[in-house]
């Protein structure tokens, strides 16, 4: 359907551009938003953040360029709110979030909504690489992108369901280098920008200077304390266990007869545990926050879920929910299965929903 006003989060980079160039393209009347989530004038790095002042006047550039509005919406106070508080608040109790799920699923749609609704917008769409589209029944569905280096659907489980149908991906069935054609033959600013790689609210690169400024003085997650083996004896001594991720390797110094691996955090110990890495292997994970995008599956059900960004898909059988934590067996055996990390499910290219890993099940568990 053409001629409908979608609003287009703009982020001044390259795939966002040729979305809204594409919706033009398609007939549709195009608005440019900009969300500026984050004050970064305090650091010389915030020029290069995909949403500091480099990336609105990108944004703002394209927008002249293909003729369309543009605004900038500051929504700093809600991000701060429900995504930089929640990252801080994971890693103090030894988890490891996913930023991005999390703007996507409290920030970014959301606002997006409310503010199109008030623009008198039909639509709302995004340059992630994820494919929209009729389901089963019929209903409004998000499928992977066609292009399986860039499918970004793992990052989209947390959507509310009543936003599908409103939502548009035009980059679903497209790659990356067609993107960038696209965009040079378009002649726009950002056809050969460079990806952001980083957290856009950590622009030094190393999440633990945001840390230190937003964790309270002598947080135990900054504190040293020991590095233990499986069976509880100490091997070594860390300066903070929010600087360890489950499957981790580096930084756990040297003097082991095998490649030592995290394998667990417990925060309340100060502890890091350490083991070789058939101990990071799990045979079921336990998940909450569970968010689904058309019903939550049956029990028995056979689904593939997706527990980092760029995983494999891994065959597993829907298990029991209780007290909003369900279970999740996994057909076979996965490795550094990762508290606070998303865990989405799928029914082929189809995305159903997800959740939070909790923690995971493991043939080699840790000793209490």
């Amino acid at each position: 359907m053409s001629d409908k006003r979608i609003l287009v989060a703009m982020s001044g980079g390259v795939d966002s551009s040729v979305t809204a160039a594409l919706l033009k393209e398609e007939g549709h009347q195009v608005i440019g938003a900009t969300m500026k989530t984050f004050c970064y004038q305090e650091t010389p790095a915030h020029s290069r953040t995909c949403c500091g002042l480099d990336g609105i006047m990108d944004a703002r550039n394209v927008a002249e360029r293909l003729d369309i509005p543009h605004y900038v919406f500051d929504v700093e106070e809600e991000f701060t709110r429900d995504v930089i508080d929640d990252f801080v608040e994971e890693y103090g109790r030894g988890r490891t979030p996913n930023p991005c799920v999390r703007c996507n699923s409290r920030t970014k749609f959301g606002d997006l909504l409310r503010r199109g609704r008030a623009l008198g917008c039909d639509g709302i769409a995004t340059g992630h690489y994820v494919r929209s589209g009729p389901g089963p029944r019929g209903n409004a569905s998000l499928f992977r992108g066609l292009d399986r280096e860039k499918d970004q659907a793992y990052f989209l489980w947390g959507l509310a369901p009543e936003l599908l149908p409103m939502l548009h991906f035009p980059l679903g069935g497209l790659t990356k280098d067609q993107v960038r054609e696209r965009a040079r033959a378009l002649e726009l600013v950002t056809a050969d920008k460079p990806e952001s790689q980083e957290i856009c609210f950590v622009p030094t690169g190393d999440y633990r200077d945001l840390l230190k400024k937003r964790m309270k003085p002598r947080h135990p997650a900054l504190e040293p304390g020991q590095i233990v083996d499986l069976h509880g004896t100490q091997v070594g001594e860390h300066d903070g266990y929010a600087g360890f991720t489950v499957g981790q390797r580096k930084g756990l110094g040297g003097g082991f007869s095998e490649p030592q691996y995290v394998i667990e955090i417990r925060p309340d110990r100060r502890e890091v545990v350490v083991g070789p890495r058939e101990a990071l292997e799990s045979t079921a994970l336990a998940v909450n926050d569970l968010n689904w995008l058309h019903g939550s599956p049956n029990p028995g059900t056979g689904v593939q879920i997706q527990i980092r960004h760029r995983a494999a898909p891994a065959p597993a059988v829907v298990g029991t929910t209780e007290d909003g934590v369900l279970t999740l067996e996994l057909a076979r055996p996965e490795r550094a299965v990762t508290p606070g990390q998303s865990c989405a499910v799928f029914d082929g290219d189809r995305l159903l929903g997800g959740g939070r890993i909790l923690h995971a099940l493991r043939p080699h568990p840790a000793s209490p």
